[in-house]
């Protein structure tokens, strides 16, 4: 197939520029002014828009077991809700559910089974270690996946110890893994859980009061040292406090490769929203914060201390007992009622994968924090060099991947789950004004969103292969 887009503004993390754009196959062409369409080409006349690469969310949870359930969106029903909000690329995490990594690996391949509906990509969670694991991390190399992901909570289940994190990030350096950091204190979140529930201090408002923010801070501080030692670079995911930001500033003025990323439910909501009558809806780890947190996020991303947004996408019913529509059959999947009475047992996550372009554009682009270029920078390109799939992935040029967004800046709509499309009953923005959206979303030349109409499918989405050794902005 061939494809000419034609008097487009093309935005990309450097530049803005007007061009026409050539597309053959699943690829871009060719990038000039005045191209003329092949013969049988199609023609898409994009003056008044902007023209960009689709948006890459290396953060996302899709098919999760957790507290029972599960979450919401699988590997169809999650990407076809980031392609409605202008997301080509996801990349999901691996449970460590077997001692065999190869094991972990074939088991999540065959959960996404021919769900798939964008392209999509694998970390693997490091939770345990037995005694052959560090010998197995090749197979991932194998495998195409070159990120590894580490906690610092959730003791006895997920957590390792430093001196175990030490060993893994060690080992990750000398074969190109870069490893991610799930950064709280597991130790003093313990301790605070248990007081809470023995002082009967049950509300979804004592999820956020047990998981202080000074946790997350020194953990990120303590994942940079480990770095230091090590020489590892290292990613710090969902950032959601002050302190988290200025200890990467603090880090990055040392030389070290660190690098984070922040979400829009950090952005946009403050640990208010847990104490209103739909708290349960705001539940995530780690959880939200206050104004100044989100304001310092804020800062973080303008002048580059944070590298990415991504979404931690991880959704549940809010009332899982009353079936949703979806695709014209009714679907009701346990949620967050599970913890009705005890916020430990509130399924911890956000809808967020189709929200995170629209929401960042409105709050970002539109209120002048942000610039068009530093859009595109922090939800395409600066993932996809960060996680090795540049440039086939988050760019425009001659070659890549043809995952194309043909963006309205000046759409207006009152937003909601309507828009969204995750497969779940809520959405954390319904009723908000936004200004930009997605017009038309192209999957390596293939039209797949046009307006309010779905044209992708199952199965149509492949497994991205990625490069070791990525770069560390």
């Amino acid at each position: 197939m061939t494809l000419l887009i034609k008097g487009g503004t093309l935005v990309t993390a450097g530049e803005t520029f007007q061009a026409d754009l050539l597309v053959e196959g699943e690829q871009i062409a060719l990038i000039g002014a005045d191209l003329q369409a092949p013969p049988g080409a199609g023609v898409i006349d994009a003056r008044g828009r902007l023209v960009m690469p689709g948006g890459v969310d290396v953060h996302v949870h899709l098919d999760l077991p957790m507290f029972g359930t599960v979450s919401s969106d699988d590997h169809y029903t999650g990407h076809k809700a980031a392609a409605f909000g202008g997301t080509t690329t996801v990349i999901d995490f691996i449970s460590q559910d077997h001692p065999s990594l190869r094991a972990c690996v074939e088991a999540w391949h065959a959960r996404v089974g021919g769900k798939a509906a964008v392209d999509y990509g694998f970390h693997m969670n490091i939770t345990r270690l037995y005694e052959h694991t560090l010998d197995e991390l090749p197979i991932l190399l194998e495998e195409g996946i070159t990120s590894i992901k580490v906690f610092t909570a959730y003791n006895n289940r997920l957590r390792l110890p430093d001196g175990d994190i030490f060993r893994v990030m060690r080992a990750a350096r000398k074969l190109g893994l870069l490893t991610l950091l799930h950064a709280e204190n597991g130790d003093v979140i313990e301790v605070l859980v248990a007081e809470a529930l023995e002082a009967g201090n049950t509300t979804p408002e004592w999820h956020a009061r047990t998981r202080p923010a000074w946790g997350a801070v020194e953990a990120v501080l303590r994942g940079a040292a480990l770095s230091a030692q090590t020489g590892a670079p290292l990613y710090v995911v969902h950032m959601n406090a002050a302190g988290e930001v200025d200890q990467l500033a603090y880090a990055l003025k040392q030389g070290l490769a660190v690098m984070g990323e922040t979400c829009p439910q950090y952005l946009c909501f403050t640990d208010e929203k847990l104490s209103e009558p739909d708290g349960a809806k705001w539940v995530c780890s780690p959880p939200l914060r206050g104004a100044a947190d989100r304001k310092r996020l804020w800062q973080g991303l303008a002048d580059g201390t944070i590298q990415v947004v991504a979404t931690d996408h991880c959704p549940f019913f809010f009332d899982g007992t009353r079936p949703i529509d979806y695709e014209g059959v009714p679907v009701a999947i346990p949620g967050k009622e599970l913890g009705e009475g005890n916020f430990t047992r509130i399924p911890n996550g956000l809808p967020g994968v189709g929200d995170r372009l629209p929401i960042l554009w409105t709050r970002g682009v539109g209120s002048g924090i942000l610039t068009p270029n530093q859009f595109v920078a922090l939800t395409a390109t600066n993932p996809a060099r960060i996680f090795g799939l540049y440039p086939r992935k988050g760019a425009l040029v001659p070659g890549a991947d043809a995952d194309i967004l043909l963006w309205d800046p000046h759409k207006r709509l009152t937003y909601g789950v309507a828009h969204a499309r995750h497969r779940t009953d809520y959405n954390l923005y319904e009723g908000w004004e936004l200004t930009g959206y997605p017009e038309k979303v192209f999957l390596r030349g293939q039209l797949i969103v046009d307006g309010e109409r779905w044209l992708g499918r199952r199965g149509q989405g492949t497994f991205l292969r990625r490069k070791p050794f990525a770069e560390v902005l």
